[in-house]
């Protein structure tokens, strides 16, 4: 267990609400239930100083069940120091944090690109990298490695813009 979630700023900023002390290689790690993981985001930013999420990402676990496991790195300038909030996912929904951290809205609209979680209650989530009306999610594990057809998107793009249009010779 690392010395940091000893420290009573945690244990203080996290009484009451469910979660487990878990192993990482970079540090400290908290695992909480999905239904939990808004609370403890909202309790470390309030209670134990964490001014910052420094960033929001998944793993894709996939063939196994439950799928997505999120992760939430938050930092206190304060404290200088860093936590990792992970929840495995039931589903491919969880609740956005970009309330608790404006800035983390880039980050789950980026997830939500690469890997389709959605983030409920986000106020505004849309494709970041790929284009709108693209089919896939390239971070999850059943993308393609051959790749996809790159022009697909284009040519229907072209073909619609198109429509109604008369030849001129």
């Amino acid at each position: 267990m690392s010395e940091q979630l000893t420290a009573p700023r945690f244990a203080a900023a996290l009484e009451g609400l469910a979660h487990r002390v878990v192993a990482h290689p970079d540090g400290a790690a908290i695992e909480v239930e999905q239904a939990a993981l808004h609370d403890v985001l909202r309790a470390l930013r309030d209670r134990a100083g964490f001014a910052m999420c420094t960033f929001v990402t998944a793993i894709d676990h996939y063939p196994r069940e439950p799928r997505f496991q999120l992760h939430h790195q938050l930092l206190s300038l304060e404290h200088r120091d860093r936590v990792r909030v992970q929840c495995t996912l039931s589903g491919a929904s969880a609740p956005t944090c970009s309330d608790l951290w404006p800035g983390a809205n880039w980050m789950e609209r980026e997830c939500f690109d690469m890997f389709g979680i959605h983030f409920t209650g986000h106020p505004d989530l849309r494709r970041l990298l790929m284009p709108e009306g693209y089919e896939h999610h390239p971070l999850r594990k059943e993308f393609p490695h051959h790749g996809i057809e790159p022009d697909k998107l284009y040519r229907d793009w072209d073909r619609k813009r198109r429509e109604g249009w008369t030849e001129t010779p």
